[in-house]
């Protein structure tokens, strides 16, 4: 982590994910938990990424070399995880479905990765757990029963079969 960053910043996001982690009876390594609240703590500080087309960025840090390679795709992972966890939304509103962030998201991390257990690998093949905690960290975004339907028969959320599943009682 920086530095610079205030000690309650990193404090109150990785509450926030525990508490989430709870709430959807999903537990992440400790790894991957730093890693997200390294992620919250980098978007708190930087916020202008939303204007950002994901799919060119991608194609972008594909043709790129060696370090600048694995740092852009880092990078589209990252925005991926957001834009498909914390800003659900955004997919609605550039009309296509968070299974497009998954997606990217995914491959940008896979292809980083060494091996399915280090850090980037787990994070491609967690993504959608790790979105389901990011949707709930953000208790704004309600899910509803089709898109819970989807988010569950498309990518195999386990946040949106609980949330399907309440539906019954």
């Amino acid at each position: 982590m920086n530095t610079d960053t205030p000690a309650n910043v990193i404090i109150l996001w990785r509450d926030a994910l525990k508490n989430a982690e709870d709430r959807c009876h999903i537990y992440l390594h400790e790894e991957i938990e730093s890693y997200l609240v390294s992620l919250l703590v980098r978007f708190t500080k930087n916020t202008d990424f939303a204007n950002q087309t994901i799919a060119n960025k991608f194609l972008q840090a594909m043709q790129e070399q060696d370090i600048l390679r694995r740092y852009s795709l880092a990078e589209v992972g990252d925005q991926c995880l957001l834009y498909s966890g914390f800003f659900p939304g955004i997919a609605e509103r550039r009309q296509v479905k968070v299974r497009y962030f998954v997606d990217i998201g995914r491959s940008a991390y896979a292809t980083i990765s060494n091996t399915t257990s280090d850090l980037y690998g787990s994070l491609a093949s967690q993504f959608v757990s790790l979105m389901d905690v990011l949707q709930s960290v953000n208790q704004r975004h309600v899910l509803l029963p089709l898109d819970a339907y989807e988010l569950w028969s498309e990518l195999g959320s386990t946040r949106a079969l609980n949330y399907l599943n309440s539906l019954k009682s």
